[in-house]
């Protein structure tokens, strides 16, 4: 049953439109957009749907096809940060970053339904803030650009939901197109869609559900965030984007030096990517996924075996590159890999993992796709 159908079900009467919104991949730049630096993400062909319609009592009414039994419901003037947990939390976060902004929104009934990996690191609440915020947009005819929502969306899960993250899933969800990347600065939201088209190449990506799940409320993010932070006061500068890898490298403390040099790095790897994918060169990609794969295992230190495991045996088997992704702690792994050999790469990462006796991991293709829309 469609997020339409389950909207007729539970609320009695059609939705008065339904919107969709992509989950994210980042092809590379992780760990840049919370020191204002550059990302290159795609949008999956995976999405999270909302079926959406107007209430005349002042009410947020939200239902999940995933979670049936865990309805969200509470008049639009109530809702505030801390109340709301789970998924239902992304809805009522940018629900109530609209009306802090000023916008005037009344009640509505929202209907999700949807297929990105909960907690593999490809940003399945980025994509319900942003069918939602799109949703209401549209509905009550705010009139706001894709850059602001995107704004608003990551407010709803900064101070709603408690995740310090930066812009990029957002953006990634609103912004971006078919067959491209987006390369994106994170500071001045400047952005630049980039053709790339594996498929064209002879090329995949694959993606790796490790299937060890992770939560980036626990605190581990936030204090690599604080890190950085912490670095970039110490060196003088706005934000690690504006450091050197030499000034990185005299920081005293080895900590913050690891935690900085991943920055510094990562966002020379995201401009020498970009200038690959404006060349053509896709097949160039691999050694740059695999160096920020080392760089966040041993300077950010955000992977755990699963992920480490499956990069190796990847390119083992004869990927071009690979690396986690998102947030890290557990989730997907990104694979750049012939098109041909995509059966045997992810029989030999299954494979491995039933040797290391973890869960069965899962596999898809990343196929880079259309950002947010309406779609009825």
């Amino acid at each position: 049953m469609g997020a339409a159908d389950l909207f007729l079900t539970t609320v009695g009467r059609r939705p008065d439109g339904l919107w969709a919104a992509p989950g994210r991949v980042t092809v590379i730049g992780e760990h840049t957009d919370h020191s204002d630096g550059f990302v290159l993400p795609i949008a999956l062909a995976q999405r999270v749907v909302a079926a959406v319609g107007r209430r005349g009592d002042g009410q947020l009414v939200a239902r999940s096809a995933q979670q049936p039994h865990k309805p969200y419901a509470q008049a639009l003037n109530q809702v505030t940060p801390g109340p709301a947990a789970g998924w239902s939390g992304y809805v009522a976060g940018v629900a109530w970053a609209l009306r802090e902004a000023g916008h005037d929104i009344g009640g509505v009934d929202i209907v999700v339904d949807g297929d990105v990996p909960v907690g593999a690191g490809l940003s399945s609440s980025a994509a319900l803030e942003c069918v939602t915020a799109l949703a209401l947009n549209d509905l009550f005819g705010l009139g706001l650009g894709r850059v602001e929502l995107a704004r608003l969306g990551r407010q709803a899960e900064n101070e709603f939901v408690g995740v310090p993250c930066g812009i990029l899933d957002q953006s990634a969800s609103l912004l971006a197109t078919e067959r491209h990347a987006l390369l994106l600065d994170t500071r001045s939201l400047a952005y630049e869609q980039i053709p790339f088209d594996p498929s064209a190449a002879g090329l995949a990506l694959l993606l790796i559900d490790t299937r060890s799940r992770h939560a980036l409320v626990d605190g581990r993010y936030a204090a690599r965030q604080d890190a950085c932070r912490r670095a970039a006061q110490v060196l003088g500068v706005p934000a690690l984007r504006d450091a050197t890898l030499d000034g990185v490298l005299r920081l005293g403390d080895p900590l913050l030096r690891r935690r900085a040099r991943h920055v510094v790095t990562e966002n020379a790897r995201v401009t020498e990517a970009a200038g690959l994918l404006r060349g053509g060169a896709v097949h160039r990609l691999g050694p740059l996924l695999t160096a920020s794969h080392a760089s966040l295992r041993d300077d950010f230190e955000v992977t755990v075996p699963e992920l480490d495991i499956a990069v190796e045996v990847a390119l083992a088997s004869g990927a071009h590159g690979a690396r986690m992704v998102g947030g890290g702690f557990g989730g997907c792994v990104l694979v750049l890999v012939d098109a041909a050999a995509v059966p045997s790469v992810a029989a030999a990462v299954a494979a491995a993992f039933a040797q290391h006796g973890f869960g069965l991991p899962l596999h898809f293709l990343a196929v880079p796709s259309e950002g947010a829309g309406r779609i009825g």
